[in-house]
């Protein structure tokens, strides 16, 4: 069974979510402030985490940026605020997704499960229907099954949606995706708002997996177009 943390402040809120989730055969813990959404994560095995930003005692944000620190579970931001730039902020922070209130319960249920499948799924199959193994380019080194990532033989760590995009883009090398075609085939949804949202974790990886992020060798930016891996040798 899957584990959520509901944090909000809201009682009806986490009450209404843990109803639902209960009813999909979830396992549900809930938090009413930062403080103790970060005493739960240290006791429970938590798979996912829905976090508002606006709460007493320790915002969202605040909580996100420790929770990045220790653990790499996903984690959806939930909040009143509608506006870009908290979003942006949110997933500058590590968040893996965002949703708006008031929300639909449905749609929320639908975000647990497309994140889920990135976290939990090992072995994963390639597009051409072969099991995945290892893919690398250069002195970057990505295990499917394992779920790690290495360079130059360090291990970088990377949240679940940033693995998916990273190994997106090293499936395919040498090619152009545009921000429209990794939202869809990463988050599984209608990519509205895709290419702030895919800009943020492309700026996230670049700073994880390249020595200069402002003159990378792997991660490039085709302006107009999208993005794309660098083929390339050991060094």
């Amino acid at each position: 069974m899957n584990n959520i943390l509901i944090c909000d402040d809201e009682k009806d809120i986490v009450s209404a979510l843990k109803i639902y989730l209960t009813a999909e055969g979830y396992g549900s813990f809930e938090a009413y402030n930062g403080k103790e959404a970060l005493e739960i994560l240290e006791k429970e095995e938590i798979h996912l985490v829905l976090l508002d930003i606006m709460m007493p005692e320790m915002d969202g944000l605040k909580v996100l940026s420790l929770l990045r620190d220790r653990y790499n579970l996903p984690v959806i931001l939930i909040s009143a605020k509608s506006e870009d730039s908290d979003k942006i902020m949110g997933l500058n922070v590590g968040a893996d997704d965002y949703i708006t209130k008031p929300f639909n319960p449905v749609e929320v249920i639908a975000r647990i499960r497309s994140h889920l499948r990135r976290y939990t799924k090992l072995g994963a199959m390639v597009d051409n229907g072969e099991k995945a193994g290892v893919l690398t380019e250069g002195d970057l080194e990505l295990s499917d099954e394992t779920k790690e990532v290495t360079l130059l033989g360090e291990k970088i760590n990377l949240t679940p949606t940033e693995f998916e995009i990273l190994r997106l883009l090293m499936q395919n090398a040498g090619k152009v995706l545009s921000p429209k075609k990794i939202y869809e085939t990463v988050w599984h949804q209608e990519p509205w708002g895709a290419e702030n949202t895919v800009a943020v974790h492309i700026r996230h990886l670049r700073e994880k997996i390249e020595i200069d992020p402002a003159s990378p060798r792997y991660l490039k930016v085709v302006w107009g177009q999208g993005y794309k891996l660098e083929k390339g040798e050991k060094r």
